[in-house]
């Protein structure tokens, strides 16, 4: 008998997926970690969303990478190891690279298949680089490869992906990476910034319908990876601001009432009741600087747009002062 293909063999559902997700389907309200769109299907979704012209983070943080970098440069040490947090295509790497003289660079992605295609792309483009992707969940303390354990770090963590998550997960996140990365080490984080509600929310709900689709594609990998029977057709994307939490939350919304399995469970919604999918939180100057520090990390600097609509942060681990 010839062996499978790639394409007929079953995924091996992830224990912490089935998990989170029969724990968040039975909560109410419900709600799914976001950390669970970036099987392949939704990394490349997401790559598409940050092309969109709604979507202003990307290119905005993009420019600023560009003018910034030369001055990161100033601030941080050559030949730090570059470690970023859920590098996805890595789009933005580049640019950092460019400046900074790494001795090497680590890219952490939950997304194992993406993350080595993304990581073998960018070592082809820098022949000299060492190149070390780690397939983890970057939300948990992440071992660094021995050959760069204990050098000093340099931590990427564009694209505001500290917004998904609520502020004290966000500091327990901050001070994980303070972990992973050693005492003495530097971060450069992108955060979104506070503006008008119909620019947020267009963001999150382009007229394309590519956002919606992201978000749906959850409930096609929960059909697929763990057993589900969930009529996703019966689901609707929603993307809506939360002016109290400043914060953009995505929801599935069920159209109709509808009950399914998964993992040999059963469920049942209401029209109108919804899954949580998504938050994406927007801080301002003042309030980003509380952020790092609760996180362990003391400020450096940071760069803005002329719009002031999203920022990228430098900030150090420092020495921890047992008080004042």
């Amino acid at each position: 008998m010839p062996p499978l293909s790639p394409a007929e063999v079953e995924p091996i559902a992830d224990p912490a997926f089935r998990a989170d997700v029969l724990a968040g389907l039975t909560a109410r309200p419900r709600a799914i970690p976001a950390r669970w769109f970036y099987d392949r299907r939704g990394s490349e979704l997401f790559e598409d969303i940050t092309r969109l012209p709604e979507y202003y983070p990307t290119r905005t943080e993009v420019a600023i990478l560009e003018r910034a970098c030369a001055e990161v440069a100033t601030l941080t040490d050559a030949g730090r190891v570059v470690v970023e947090f859920g590098s996805g295509s890595s789009t933005k790497t580049p640019i950092l690279l460019g400046h900074v003289d790494p001795s090497a660079y680590v890219p952490i992605d939950i997304s194992g298949a993406f993350l080595r295609d993304s990581a073998a792309a960018l070592a082809k483009d820098h022949p000299g680089l060492t190149v070390l992707p780690v397939e983890a969940d970057f939300t948990r303390a992440v071992a660094l490869p021995d050959a760069v354990r204990g050098k000093p770090a340099l931590g990427f963590f564009p694209g505001s992906t500290i917004g998904n998550l609520v502020p004290v997960q966000a500091v327990d996140l901050l001070r994980t990476m303070r972990a992973s990365l050693g005492e003495g080490a530097m971060l450069l984080i992108g955060m979104d910034r506070v503006k008008d509600a119909a620019t947020l929310v267009a963001a999150y709900d382009d007229a394309g319908g590519v956002t919606a689709a992201f978000n749906l594609n959850l409930l096609h990998r929960i059909n697929r990876e763990l057993d589900g029977t969930i009529p996703a057709e019966s689901f609707r994307h929603v993307a809506r601001w939360n002016d109290d939490a400043a914060r953009i939350e995505m929801h599935l919304e069920a159209v109709e009432d509808v009950a399914f399995t998964v993992a040999g469970r059963d469920f049942a919604m209401r029209a109108g009741e919804t899954i949580h999918t998504e938050n994406s939180h927007k801080y301002g100057d003042r309030d980003a600087r509380l952020l790092l520090a609760a996180g362990g990390w003391t400020p450096r600097a940071c760069w803005t747009d002329a719009d002031d609509r999203f920022a990228v942060h430098l900030a150090e681990a420092l020495p921890e002062a047992a008080a004042p």
